[in-house]
């Protein structure tokens, strides 16, 4: 089984360390894409500050994340899981697992990434900014530079196992599975329920996501198929609502009323 998580906005830029070095990144497939998108960003970060912000989507209070941009190569890195930080990763907490369960997670978890494409929870990275839909100059769209890099790394993750895709639409957008791998696809959707009325609400699908894999890690379960995720999900004690397949996979609808 293969978890594929979003990255968060928000991180937790390392104090020490030793600095970027490709060569130690899982996925070595993927350093010509990550390269390219590097230098763009960096070199968009090197120039007018003020730019840089508009095209990075932050406010003119926020150059400080345009400065750490620009230090990519040389800041001090550390692991995936404690540079990602947010409502997921918080509800996930890696470091409190269990010996067996964090064994799990180095195996099972991957991230997506707008600079490094795919992550495993024990690459070392710096912080940085860039949000999965940024067009950066002399680059385009970073999602169509992934859509071209990411399927061998997803290939070589997945295996023959299942893949359980959790990550946001705008990440989504990076790669989709091909059809013929579609019966071992399972995306996760969190329905809030209040009055017998369902909507999804931000906080409730990423705090939930990041319980869910947590149990998952804990617990030991291993599904090869959508439906019995399903099923190890419902002994988990997760009300679960299994969709029809598509040619993109089984949609997995977890219905919460509460945190």
């Amino acid at each position: 089984m293969l978890i594929v998580l979003p990255p968060s906005e928000g991180k937790t830029e390392p104090r020490r360390g030793r600095p970027l070095d490709h060569a130690t990144l899982s996925f070595p497939v993927l350093t010509p894409a990550r390269e390219r998108v590097l230098d763009a960003l960096v070199a968009l970060c090197e120039g007018d500050p003020e730019v840089a912000a508009r095209t990075l989507d932050v406010g003119s209070t926020q150059l400080d994340l345009v400065a750490l941009n620009t230090r990519l190569r040389t800041a001090p890195t550390a692991r995936a899981d404690q540079v990602y930080a947010g409502v997921v990763y918080d509800a996930l907490d890696v470091a409190t697992l269990s010996p067996a369960a964090r064994r799990r997670a180095t195996a099972r978890l991957t991230v997506v990434s707008s600079v490094f494409g795919l992550v495993r929870p024990g690459d070392r990275i710096p912080a940085y900014r860039l949000s999965g839909g940024t067009s950066l100059p002399g680059l385009g769209p970073v999602a169509g530079v992934w859509r071209d890099a990411l399927g061998p790394a997803f290939e070589e993750a997945v295996g023959d196992g299942l893949l359980v895709d959790l990550r946001s639409s705008t990440y989504a957008a990076f790669w989709r599975p091909p059809a013929d791998a579609a019966k071992r696809v399972a995306t996760v959707r969190v329905l809030h329920e209040v009055g017998g009325v369902r909507k999804v609400v931000s906080h409730f699908n990423k705090a939930t996501k990041g319980r869910i894999v947590r149990a998952l890690l804990e617990d030991g379960a291993n599904p090869r198929t959508p439906a019995r995720l399903a099923d190890a999900l419902r002994d988990l004690g997760w009300a679960v609502e299994v969709a029809d397949p598509t040619p993109k996979g089984t949609q997995l609808d977890v219905v919460v009323t509460d945190l």
